[in-house]
Order: structure tokens, then C-alpha cells, then sequence
């Protein structure tokens, strides 16, 4: 098999990306990067804002299927440019180097910050399930992140296995607390309208502010897109890892707050803080708060490993391109690239013990939705600019579904910039400051937009 053209640098390095992965995988990485902890937080939150289970259940099918619409967006993307790198990778192409070194660098920091963040709730879990632990929660967080990073560096098979093996626990553990809530005697009132705290039921800020709330919890659908590069058949596997993920999401969100709303009914469900834990301390009685910690950790392991495999890529994928050292380009025998893992696991360890990047989570729905609008733009760019480039699958009705992904996501990240002026701000000057280290960073590495010309495809 002759190496593809914009993969061959690396193999002077000793390694380089292995082709390994399959829609298994894809869909394993996806479903553990995307279900994490809002789902057992977030229902209460969305419910109160909707104020019927029919409309709390109409809001959580909504989300999925405006991401059942961006998925065909970024299956063409991917298939199109099936390189590491994600959002970048677009962005860099349709609009070159600077905006796409502005969008590597929000879509790295957004991942590293969530390492973080999954760290610190695992040790806080732990620390919640055996109070002995708790003058050792750094320390717990620091140690099971390290363990996972480890994991990572022997290589992809081995970070691979552990995440589908995760991905299966954690559906597994979800799916049996939704089958204990459905066993459980229904709570009176449970299907009834109530009084919401802040907005009237159905009102359109309701709607909007349940809306991001549930796009929030979807994020990370897209995982699969970032391993590419590393997919045997990427034109065939791809559009289905993402379709799979998007659709078995959808449907654990939606028993998850069925199953909520039959234990708790609405107005308990409105009113928690965790609807998680109330509902398996219902569901369990006495053992209802452990299992429910358990079901904690297993979910935040599954979402850090998934995590810590897709940002190593992005680093990986923008040094290649000449944006950062080319150090980070290294690739070990067992297909990782070492040295971008290494710098994600000293920076989250960095935010683990200075605390900003709790700040840093406050901006993460404003990223998102900057990171989506350049997506979506970046494919109704390369429509019009590079109508010949091969595009093995196209997504759905375009120009329309398209333009819809892109207008939706510009109202959600309008939604968060109007509802949090002061972290805005947080996100404004990162993207200056980005820009103007691509000012300087482009000046050396040249203009042209890297990814030019279509890369090979698998075995060619």
C-alpha cells in the first residue's frame, strides 16, 4: 500500500497514524465523548424551562435531529478531507491558515479544559463514594488521568479498546438505571403541566434556553470526523459512526428524561439539582447514592478517555500544517502522537491545579457554537469555491439543510454570547490573541492552505 502524500512526513519519525479503526470504534469514541455527566444534570434544568413532559421530551427529540442534520454536514466534510485535525482541518482549507489556526486553537483548549474538568469529578466522585478519600481529590484526579494517558501512549489499540469497553459500561449502567425508573411506580402527577420557576411552559425563551441547554449536552457528536485519518474505510465508515452516534444518543437522552419524568414526575423532576441521583435514590433505596456515584465515574472515565484520544489530533493535525512545532508530529510505533498527548496531559494537569479552568467551562457553549458556525460555513465555502473537489458523500438536501445548521448554530452562539456578556468576553480574547499568533506564526509557514489537493484514499 503506498503511504498517502500528507501522511508521509511522519513516518520518519518512527511511527506514524495507523489505518486500524472501524465504525465500531467510531460509534464507542462518539457515544462516550458526548454522554457524559449533563445528562444526569440537565434534565431538571430543561424541564423546568419546557414545563410539560411533552414538551420537555419534544425539546431533548428537537436537538436531535437539528444534530441528525449537522451530522451530513460534517460526513462530507470528513470524507472530503479525511485528515487529523477536525475543525481545523475545514476551517484551514475553506478560509486558510490564520482562521484555521484560530479554530485548532478553540477547539484544542475546549478539549483540554474538559480533560480538566472530567479529572476533577472523577476525584470528587471517588472522594463522594468513600469520604476516607476526600484530602486526595487532586490527587485522585491527577492519578486517573495519568493512568489514562498512559493507556494512550502504548498506543491506539490499546486506548481504542479501553474506550469501546467503557463506552459498552457506561450504555449499560444508563440503560439499567432507565429500566429500574420505568420499574418503579410511577410518581403522581408525573405527566402533568406545573408552574415554572422563571418562564411561562412553551414560552419561545423557554424554548431557546432549553434548546442550548440540550445542544450543549449533544456536543462532541462529531468525535469520529477527528480519527479520519486513522479509519480503514473512511468514505463508507465515517458517515455511519457519526449517523449511529447521533441516533443512539438521541434515544438514551430521550429514555433517560422518560424515565425521570415516570420516577420523579415534572415538579420533583423541575426542582433537582441532580435528577440522576434523586432518581436512583428512589429507584434504589439506601444503595440508590453509591450506585448512582458509580454510574458517575464510569461515565466521566469513558468521556476523559475519549476526550484525551481526539485532542492529541488536533495538535497533531495543525503541526503538520507548519502552525505549531513540529515536534508534535511525532508519532510512536503504536500510532499515537506522543509528544501532543504529553503537552495535553501537562497543560490539564496545569488547569487541574489552578482552578481557572472552571472560568474556562463557563465560555464552552460560546466555543461551541463559534467552532459550528465555522464548520458549516467552511462547507458552503468549499461548495462554491471548489465545486470539483471529490466529495464522497454529499449531505442531505443541501443548499438548505446546510444553510439551516449554520443559522440555528449563529442564534445559539448569539443565545450564549447574550446570556453571559462577561465570559464572552473570556472568548473574545482568545480569539484575538489566537489571531494574532497566526499573524505572525502564517508570515513563516506561508499562506497557501495546507491540505491542497485531495488526499489519497486508503490503499491508493
Amino acid at each position: 500500500m503506498t503511504t498517502p502524500a500528507y501522511i508521509s512526513d511522519t513516518g520518519r519519525r518512527g511511527g506514524r497514524l495507523l489505518r486500524i479503526l472501524g465504525v465500531g470504534f467510531g460509534i464507542a469514541v462518539g457515544v462516550g465523548a458526548t454522554i457524559g455527566g449533563g445528562i444526569l444534570r440537565t434534565p431538571g434544568e430543561v424541564a423546568g424551562y419546557m414545563g410539560t413532559a411533552g414538551l420537555t421530551s419534544a425539546i431533548w427529540l428537537v436537538g436531535g435531529v437539528y444534530t441528525l442534520l449537522c451530522s451530513g454536514a460534517v460526513s462530507e466534510l470528513a470524507t472530503m478531507l479525511p485528515r487529523a485535525g477536525g475543525w481545523y482541518v475545514y476551517s484551514e482549507r475553506a478560509f486558510g491558515k490564520r482562521i484555521g489556526f484560530v479554530v485548532g486553537c478553540c477547539d484544542w483548549m475546549n478539549q483540554t479544559v474538559g480533560i480538566a474538568f472530567l479529572a476533577v469529578a472523577l476525584g470528587e466522585f471517588a472522594a463522594e463514594l468513600h469520604p476516607a478519600l476526600s484530602p486526595y481529590t487532586t490527587a485522585i484526579a491527577i492519578t486517573g488521568l495519568s493512568a489514562l494517558f498512559l493507556l494512550n501512549l502504548v498506543g491506539l489499540r490499546s486506548g481504542s479498546r479501553t474506550q469501546s469497553l467503557t463506552s459498552l459500561v457506561k450504555a449499560l449502567a444508563l440503560i439499567a438505571l432507565v429500566i429500574g425508573c420505568f420499574w418503579t411506580s410511577s410518581s403522581a402527577g408525573s405527566s402533568g403541566a406545573t408552574h415554572l420557576r422563571t418562564h411561562s411552559p412553551g414560552s419561545l425563551l423557554g424554548w431557546l434556553l432549553a434548546f442550548q441547554a440540550v445542544v450543549v449536552s449533544y456536543d462532541a457528536w462529531y468525535t469520529p470526523m477527528y480519527f479520519a485519518e486513522e479509519d480503514q474505510n473512511p468514505t463508507r465508515n465515517l458517515p455511519r459512526s457519526l449517523v449511529a452516534t447521533v441516533i443512539s444518543c438521541a434515544a438514551i437522552y430521550l429514555l433517560i428524561n422518560g424515565a425521570l419524568i415516570h420516577v420523579l414526575g415534572m415538579e420533583r423532576l423541575q426542582l433537582a439539582k441532580v435528577p440522576g441521583a434523586e432518581a436512583s435514590l428512589t429507584v434504589f433505596g439506601n444503595y440508590g447514592r453509591q450506585i448512582f456515584l458509580v454510574i458517575s465515574i464510569i461515565t466521566v472515565i469513558s468521556s476523559n478517555n475519549a476526550t484525551l484520544l481526539t485532542a492529541p489530533r488536533v495538535l497533531y493535525g495543525m503541526a503538520r500544517d507548519h502552525l505549531l512545532p513540529r515536534r508534535l508530529t511525532s508519532v510512536n510505533q503504536g500510532g499515537t502522537p506522543a509528544w501532543a498527548l504529553f503537552l495535553c496531559l501537562i497543560v490539564s494537569i496545569a488547569l487541574i491545579f489552578s482552578g481557572t479552568f472552571e472560568t474556562l467551562i463557563a465560555i464552552d457553549s460560546v466555543i461551541i457554537g463559534a467552532i459550528y458556525v465555522s464548520g458549516f460555513a467552511s462547507l458552503l465555502a468549499l461548495r462554491r469555491r471548489e465545486p470539483n473537489l471529490a466529495r464522497p458523500h454529499k449531505t442531505w438536501w443541501y443548499p438548505w439543510s446546510t444553510v439551516c445548521a449554520l443559522v440555528v448554530s449563529a442564534g445559539f452562539l448569539f443565545g450564549a454570547v447574550i446570556g453571559d456578556l462577561r465570559h464572552s468576553l473570556f472568548t473574545v480574547v482568545l480569539v484575538v490573541l489566537s489571531y494574532l499568533a497566526s499573524r505572525m506564526i502564517v508570515r513563516t509557514s506561508g499562506e497557501v492552505p495546507a491540505s491542497v489537493g485531495t488526499p489519497a484514499p486508503p490503499g491508493q
